[in-house]
Formats: structure tokens, C-alpha cells, sequence
């Protein structure tokens, strides 16, 4: 019977047993179904899916977890994947889900609103990705959800109000997305949230002040928002807070209460537009460890003791406005403050001793502010201090030789004050030390060999100081030297052949010193360095063909030297942005190899005695904004090549022999701001082209062989400061456009061959200041009274010339100018009384000119009367002399017609008596009489008329 009873159990048992796994069996195959619908969304490089096949039981698949009865999906872990693609609307039927992590893939696309209908979902991680689009608010329909974590994804929009349903959040983090609007008020209704993650978006508004609800939250970051408004109250009641960061937002008002926030270790407020004080309150946070108040704009004292924070190790206060000195009791022997900053802040005073106090600082920065007074000799007391920044203050005095005994001190900055005297020996004790900044300042002396004891020093910078003598023979010790700045100092002596030891070298700047000698050949193990530059020196010779191994230099600058010989030792990098040979004397051609450096930038070869023409390979050249190959003798035409240099800014080509045109296809060149072809060969015309130049600021063109007129097209140089046109064969009018250029401040077009009159339009270059120089023309026409409105100009030059007419009394006005030239015109009329104070050579050669500084013109026998009353006076007297002479006439006809009567009467009366006596009347000279020459009278014998008888 019993086992009657027992088989019938059995046989049920059997049944029930089946039954389950039909069910179980079914329930896998549905969800079979969907994930490998869901993997088809999928792009798997790494096929972190393979796996996933019908042909093996899904709970075996990578990343799922299913039920303890195996009978459903209730995990999908693909975290760090290599996933890209999109997420399937799919997974919302894998109902029984409750932790889903596609965190930290590729995958783009919006998050399937879908995703609301997984009720039991417990743990959502989607961050680190590429998803796009709003945050469904769906997402609030998910009453089980614990964990949220959607950030760093290109999410935007606001964040949903229905987030507030998800009463079992613990965790939301939505940072490092696009999110804008403000924060919704429903979060206050999250009672069980610990950490908010909000950081990092764009999100405005206020921080509502229902966030005092979230009486659980642990964790609270808003960083890098445009948060603004006042910080809310509300957050002093967050009891359980432990970390606050509102760094870099916009609040502004006081710092808020927050002295009841007792499990508070990390407070960050930096970045913001808080005023007031520092409140007293926040020496009640026992538990804080960092507290970050910079950036904002906090005043009066400083209000915070270590002593009370006992659990302080990082304080930072600087870029504020704070005062007033540090309390004696700031730092106690059982501190464990590690770093403090003050920097920025306008403190002054003397060294606050009381932070000789804190034992335990490792980093101290008072940078930037009015500190003065010595460096304490008592600074070895902070025995623990690897960095001290005290650069850009006022400190003076000698550098303490205790500094010597801080034996962990990694950085040094003391740059910016007005430290004197030598560098202490002691300090090569501090095997640790780093870098050491010691520029601006006023110390002197020579650079003490103990330096190079310091073998872990990375960066050396004394630059502007008073150091004298020569570079350590040693400083070859220095093997993990990156940067040697020891520019403008006095340095003298020969460059150490050691210093090619230091091959870890990057920079290496020794101008503006007095260095001689030539350049070490052991330069070339320096095969890291990138920049050298050791310009404004003596140093001489040819430089070392083994320069041409170091492939890295990018910027080199050995300007203002006596170097010769041959560039090609410094073209061995292909990597060279900048090279300056100013003023040297380098001779023989430009290496073409140059242009292999393509990302150069500024080519400085001006001042030698370089020779050939400019390479055609300098076409590669397409990154280049600066070009100077002046005061060489270069030759040739300008080649085209040069075109695909379309970013040039700056192009120095006067004083070479360059010939043939100004290329047309410099007007292509729409960056161009200096142009300086001077001093050349170049003929032909000045190309139209030119006035597409909009950028241009500077034309120079002077002492050329060009011909022809300016053309109209330069009026379009709208930025001109600077126009030389001086000294070639240009004729014509001085076209009207040029008022255009009403930024031009100097104009030169002397020496030419220009004709017609000044134009009046040039009283639009109302900026023009250092010159007006239009002499040696032919010019004519009278000075236009609109060169008075030039209130600016301080020389004016129009001397030889054929000016005439007055000078313009508005000239009188121009009360900037000091130097005028209107010599060797036809001007004529009374200077006025302004140009007294000049020189009389400046008005030479006007013969018609007077007044001071010329002779008076009152006292003047050539008091010169205008052209009008002249011709008038000359007119009256041409007509007054002709009639004079009228006059004149008629009355020696009258006499003659007398005297003739009264002769014919005597001869009547007297027959022939007197026959012989008229005859002697005409004396006759010689052959005269015959030849019809002229007679001479005889008075003697002559018969005074009746007329002259009656008068006596």
C-alpha cells in the first residue's frame, strides 16, 4: 500500500516537473527571440556578442545574468564593449530586466522611450556614449529605479520634471551632456537620492530650494553650469552632505550657512560671484578636507583657523579680494593643512610668519599680491614644502641660504620681485629641486657651480636679471635639463661645450648677453632641442655642419651676431616654424631645402650678404606669414612660386637688386599688412592689383625705377598708415582717391614727376601725422587752404616745386607741425605770423615772399602788390606815357611849323646874303652826308625863331 502511495507521488511529481519545464522552456525561447533582435542593433567589432546563437541557453550569453530558476533575463551587463550602433526599442520586452549597463561604448542615437516600460528596472547605466536627443521623460515610469546614470552623452533639452516620480532613486547622473533650462523643483521630492550629478552642462536658473528635500544626499555637484543667483539656504539642512562642488557657475550673494553640515569633507565654491566674507560658520565643518573659495569676489579678513578644521589639507583662497593679516593661531602643531593658497588677493605686508606654523604644508602660494620685505631667514621650518610660489610680489633683500636646507622642495618661483644679491651656494643642496624660477628680479653676481649639483633640476629661468661672469663650465651635470632661459643678463665668456651633455634639452634661450666665442659643434646631441635662441650676442664664425643632426629645432633665432659663412647647417629639421638670422654676415644662396620645413612661418634674413635669387621651392612654403630678406643682394625677378604663400602678412624685400615688375599676384596676397619692395630695381608700373590688398598697412616703394601714374585702385587701401612712393619716374596728376586712406599717417611721393595741383581732397587724411612729402615735383597751382585741417601733421614738404600764390593763412593753424619746407616755389605775399619760428631756408627761393622769419615786408623795397592792382598800375602807366608822348609831339610839330615860316620870311627879305652862312648851318662828318648819315648843327650860326626873340 505504501508503495502504491509512493508511485502515485512519483507519477505526479513526474507531471508537475514536466510542466515547469515546458514553461521555463517557452519563457527562454521569447526572450531568446528579442536579444537577438536586439543584438542585430548592435555593431560588434569585438565581438563581445558571438556568443549569442539559439544554438547555446541564453543564461550562457556574455553579459546576461538570468533569474536564480533560469526562466528569465534579468541583467545586461555589455559595459566596455566596443559597441556602436543604436539601442533597441526591443529591450523593453525583456520585462523581468532590473540592471541594464551599456555604459562606456559607442553607441549613438536617442534612448528609446520604450525603455519606460521595464517596471522591475532597479539600474540603468548608459554613460559614455554618443547618445543624442532629449532624456525620455518615460524614464519617471520606472517606480523600482534605484540607479540612473545617463551622463557624458551629447543628451540635450531640459531635464524631464517627471525624473520626481522616481522616489527610490538613489543616484542620478546626468554630467558632461548638453542639458540647458533649470533645475526642476520635482528633484526635492526624491527622498531617497544621495548622489546628484549635474555638472558639467548648461544648465541656468537658480538652484530650486526644494533640494532641502533630498534630506539623504550625500553627494551634490553642479560644476561648470551657468547656475545663478543666490546659493539657497536650503542646503545648510542637507545633514548627510558630504560632498558640495557649485564650482565655476554664476551664483553671486553671500556664502550661505553652512556650519550644521558636519559630515561636510569637500566643499568647492571656486569660479562663482560670491561677495561678502568668508563666514566664521565654516570653522565649525570638523570633517572638511578641502575647502575652495577662489575665484570670486570674497573680501575682509581671513576668517578660517586650522586649528578648529583639524581634518583641513587643502585651502584655497586665491583671486579674491581678502585683507588683513593671518591670525597667530591660523596654523597649530597638530595641523594637517598640506596646501594654501592665497594668491591674487592684493595682501601686503611682510612674509606672515604664522604660516611658519604649519609644519605640514607641502605647497604654499602667495603669489600676486603686495607682500614685501626679506624672505624669512626661518622658511627651513617648513620641512615638508616640495613647491613655494611667492613670484609677483615685492619681497627684496637677499635670497636666505636656509633655503638651502628645504630638502624636499620641488618648485621654486620667486620670478617678479626685486630680490638682490647672488644666488646662495646652499642652494645646491636641494638634490630634489625641480625648477627654479628666478626671472625679473634684480639679483647679480655669477651663477654659482653648486647649482649644477641640483642633477633632478628640469628648468632653469633667470631671465632679466643682473647675473654676470660666465655659464658654469658644469652645467653639462644637469642630464634632465628641459629649459635653460638665462636671456638678458650679462652674461660673458664662451658657451660651455658641456651643455651638449644636457640631451634632454628643449629650450635653450642665452640672448641679449655678452657671449663671444663661436657655437659649441657638441650642440649636436642635443638631438630634443626645439628652440634655441641666442640672439643680441658676439658670437663669430661659421657655424658647425653638425647642427644640421638636430632634426627637432622648430624656432630658431641667432639674429643680431657675427656669424658667417653658410645657413645650411641649420636646415637639417623639417620641422621649422621660425628662423631669424637678422643681421649677420651669412653670405651664398638661400638653401632651398628650407621649404622642406612646410609649416614655417617667419623666414628673418635680413642684414647679411646673401646672394642668388629666392628659391623656387618656396612655393611649398603655403603656412608662411613673414618674410624679410632685406639689405642682402638678392637678385632676379620676383617668380610666382611666391604666390602660394597666401597667408603672408609681412613682406620685406628693399635694399637687394631685385628687378623686372611688381608682380601682379601680390594683389591675391588678402592678409598682406607690409610691403616693402624699396631700394630695388624694380620697373615698369605700379600694378593696379595692389588695391586688393585690404589688410595692407604699410606700402613701400621707394627709390625704384617705376613709371607711370599711381593708380586709382591704391584708394581702396582703406588700413594704409604708411605710403613711400618716393623717389622713382612717376608722373602724372596725384590721383583724387587717395582721401580714401584716411587712416594714413604718413605719405611720401617726393622726388617723382608728378604735375598738376595739390589736390584738395587730401584734407580727408585727417590721421595723417609723421609726414606729407610732395617736393622735388612739378607740381603747381596754389597750396590749397584745406592742407590746414591736417591738425596731426607734424612735417610738411612741398620745396621744389612751381607753387605760387600765398601761403595759406590755415597752414598757421596746423599747431602739431615742427618741420616745414616750401623752399624753391613761386610763392609770393606776407608769411603768416605762426610760421615766424621757422628757419628762413625753409621758404628760400620764393622770390616774392616776406615776413618773418624773411625780411619785413614793410621795410622791403620789393613790396609786392597783388597780380590785380599790378596790371592795373602797368595798364595806367602805358597809358599815361602814350599820351605824354601824343603831347610831345604835337608840340614839336607846332615849333617846326614856326620855324619854318619864319625861315622862309628871312630869305625873302635878304636875297642871297646868307647864302654861305646857311650852307655852314649842317656840319657834315666825313662820307656822312652822302650816305645819309647823320649832320651835327652849327649853334653858331643859327637864327633863333621869332617865338624865342619875343621871350627875352
Amino acid at each position: 500500500m505504501d508503495i502504491i502511495k509512493m508511485s502515485h507521488l512519483m507519477f505526479y511529481f513526474y507531471v508537475i516537473f514536466s510542466i515547469f519545464l515546458s514553461t521555463t522552456s517557452a519563457e527562454s525561447l521569447v526572450d531568446s527571440y528579442w536579444l537577438l533582435r536586439i543584438k542585430s542593433s548592435f555593431v560588434d567589432p569585438d565581438h563581445a556578442l558571438s556568443n549569442w546563437s539559439s544554438a547555446t541557453n541564453i543564461c550562457s550569453w556574455n553579459g546576461l545574468t538570468c533569474s536564480l530558476d533560469q526562466a528569465h533575463v534579468i541583467g545586461m551587463n555589455l559595459s566596455s564593449s566596443g559597441l556602436s550602433g543604436v539601442i533597441s526599442p526591443d529591450i523593453s520586452h525583456l520585462s523581468s530586466l532590473q540592471t541594464l549597463d551599456l555604459s562606456i561604448n559607442s553607441l549613438s542615437g536617442p534612448i528609446p522611450s520604450e525603455l519606460g516600460r521595464l517596471e522591475n528596472l532597479r539600474e540603468l547605466f548608459l554613460y559614455t556614449n554618443s547618445l543624442s536627443g532629449k532624456i525620455p521623460h518615460e524614464l519617471g515610469f520606472l517606480p523600482k529605479l534605484e540607479v540612473l546614470r545617463i551622463g557624458d552623452n551629447l543628451l540635450s533639452g531640459e531635464i524631464p520634471k517627471s525624473i520626481g516620480n522616481l522616489t527610490e532613486l538613489k543616484v542620478l547622473g546626468l554630467s558632461y551632456c548638453l542639458l540647458n533650462g533649470s533645475v526642476p523643483s520635482e528633484i526635492g521630492k526624491l527622498k531617497n537620492l544621495e548622489s546628484l550629478d549635474l555638472q558639467q552642462n548648461a544648465l541656468t536658473s537658480p538652484i530650486p530650494s526644494d533640494i532641502g528635500g533630498c534630506d539623504k544626499l550625500q553627494n551634490f555637484a553642479a560644476s561648470n553650469n551657468m547656475l545663478q543667483g543666490d546659493i539657497p539656504a536650503s542646503i545648510g539642512k542637507l545633514h548627510s552632505l558630504q560632498v558640495l562642488n557649485l564650482a565655476n557657475n554664476s551664483f553671486s550673494g553671500k556664502i550661505p550657512e553652512l556650519g550644521s553640515l558636519q559630515e561636510l569633507n569637500y566643499l568647492n565654491l571656486l569660479g562663482n560671484r560670491l561677495s561678502g566674507a568668508i563666514p566664521s560658520e565654516l570653522n565649525l565643518l570638523s570633517q572638511l578636507q578641502k575647502l575652495d573659495l577662489s575665484g570670486n569676489n570674497l573680501s575682509g579678513p581671513l576668517n578660517l583657523f586650522t586649528s578648529k578644521m583639524k581634518n583641513l589639507e587643502v585651502l584655497v583662497l586665491s583671486d579674491n579680494h581678502l585683507a588683513g593679516d593671518i591670525s597667530s593661531s591660523f596654523c597649530m602643531n597638530d595641523s594637517k593643512l598640506q596646501m594654501f593658497s592665497l594668491a591674487r588677493n592684493g595682501v601686503s605686508g611682510k612674509f606672515p610668519l604664522e604660516l611658519l606654523s604649519c609644519f605640514s604644508l607641502q605647497q604654499l602660494d602667495l603669489s600676486d599680491n603686495k607682500f614685501q620685505g626679506e624672505i624669512p631667514s626661518e622658511i627651513d621650518k617648513l620641512a615638508y614644502l616640495t613647491d613655494l610660489y611667492l613670484n609677483n610680489n615685492s619681497f627684496s633683500g637677499k635670497l636666505p641660504p636656509e633655503i638651502g636646507n628645504l630638502s624636499n622642495l620641488k618648485f621654486l618661483s620667486l620670478y617678479g620681485n626685486g630680490i638682490t644679491g647672488e644666488i646662495p651656494a646652499e642652494i645646491g643642496k636641494l638634490n630634489k629641486l625641480s625648477v627654479i624660477y628666478l626671472y625679473d628680479n634684480h639679483m647679480s653676481g655669477n651663477i654659482p657651480k653648486e647649482l649644477t649639483n641640483c642633477t633632478s633640476l628640469t628648468e632653469i629661468d633667470f631671465f632679466g636679471n643682473h647675473f654676470s661672469g660666465s655659464i658654469p663650465e658644469t652645467i653639462g651635470m644637469l642630464k634632465n635639463l628641459v629649459l635653460l632661459h638665462l636671456r638678458q643678463n650679462e652674461l660673458s665668456g664662451k658657451i660651455p661645450p658641456s651643455l651638449g651633455d644636457c640631451t634632454k634639452l628643449e629650450m635653450l634661450a642665452l640672448a641679449d648677453n655678452k657671449l663671444s666665442g663661436s657655437i659649441p659643434s657638441t650642440f649636436s646631441s642635443l638631438s630634443e632641442l626645439s628652440l634655441i635662441t641666442l640672439y643680441n650676442n658676439s658670437l663669430e664664425g661659421p657655424l658647425p655642419e653638425s647642427l644640421f643632426l638636430l632634426k627637432n629645432l622648430k624656432i630658431i633665432n641667432l639674429s643680431h651676431n657675427k656669424l658667417n659663412g653658410s645657413i645650411h647647417p641649420l636646415t637639417g629639421s623639417t620641422s621649422l616654424t621660425v628662423l631669424d638670422l637678422t643681421n649677420n654676415s651669412f653670405s651664398g644662396s638661400i638653401p632651398s631645402r628650407l621649404a622642406l620645413s612646410k609649416n614655417l612661418i617667419r623666414v628673418r634674413l635680413a642684414g647679411n650678404t646673401l646672394t642668388g635669387n629666392i628659391p623656387l621651392e618656396f612655393s611649398l612654403l603655403k603656412e608662411l606669414i613673414s618674410l624679410d630678406l632685406s639689405s642682402n643682394s638678392l637678385s632676379g625677378e620676383l617668380a610666382v612660386s611666391l604666390s602660394n604663400s597666401t597667408k603672408l602678412e609681412h613682406f620685406m624685400l628693399n635694399d637687394n637688386q631685385f628687378s623686372g615688375k611688381i608682380p601682379t599676384w601680390l594683389g591675391n596676397l588678402k592678409g598682406l599688412g607690409e610691403l616693402d619692395l624699396s631700394s630695388n630695381n624694380f620697373s615698369g608700373t605700379i600694378p593696379k592689383e595692389l588695391g586688393n590688398c585690404s589688410a595692407l598697412l604699410k606700402l613701400a616703394l621707394y627709390t625704384n625705377k617705376l613709371s607711370g601714374q599711381i593708380p586709382p585702385e591704391l584708394g581702396s587701401l582703406s588700413s594704409l598708415n604708411v605710403l613711400n612712393l618716393q623717389g622713382n619716374n612717376l608722373s602724372g596728376n596725384i590721383p583724387s582717391e587717395i582721401q580714401h586712406l584716411q587712416k594714413l599717417f604718413e605719405l611720401r611721393l617726393s622726388d617723382n614727376f608728378f604735375t598738376g595741383k595739390i589736390p584738395d581732397e587730401l584734407e580727408q587724411l585727417t590721421e595723417l601725422q609723421v609726414i606729407l612729402d610732395l617736393s622735388h615735383n612739378q607740381l603747381s597751382g596754389e597750396i590749397p587752404q584745406s592742407l590746414g585741417n591736417l591738425m596731426k601733421l607734424e612735417r610738411l614738404n612741398l620745396s621744389y616745386n612751381h607753387l605760387k600764390g600765398r601761403v595759406p593763412s590755415s597752414l598757421g593753424k596746423l599747431s602739431s607741425l615742427h618741420r616745414l619746407d616750401l623752399s624753391h616755389n613761386l610763392l609770393q605775399g606776407k608769411l603768416p605770423s605762426a610760421f615766424s619760428s621757422f628757419p628762413a631756408s625753409a621758404f628760400v627761393g620764393n622770390k616774392r615772399l616776406c615776413g618773418a622769419p624773411l625780411e619785413s615786408c614793410s621795410g622791403s623795397s620789393r613790396k609786392w602788390l597783388p597780380k590785380g592792382e599790378v596790371i592795373a598800375i602797368i595798364v595806367a602807366i602805358v597809358f599815361t606815357s602814350a599820351v605824354i608822348c601824343l603831347v610831345m609831339i604835337y608840340i614839336m610839330l607846332r615849333i617846326w611849323t614856326v620855324w619854318r615860316q619864319v625861315s622862309v620870311s628871312n630869305n625873302d627879305g635878304f636875297g642871297n646874303e646868307n647864302k654861305g652862312q646857311d650852307e655852314e648851318k649842317w656840319v657834315c662828318y666825313g662820307d656822312e652826308k652822302k650816305k645819309g648819315g647823320y649832320c651835327k648843327m652849327n649853334s653858331k650860326n643859327m637864327t633863333p625863331s621869332p617865338d624865342n626873340q619875343l621871350k627875352k
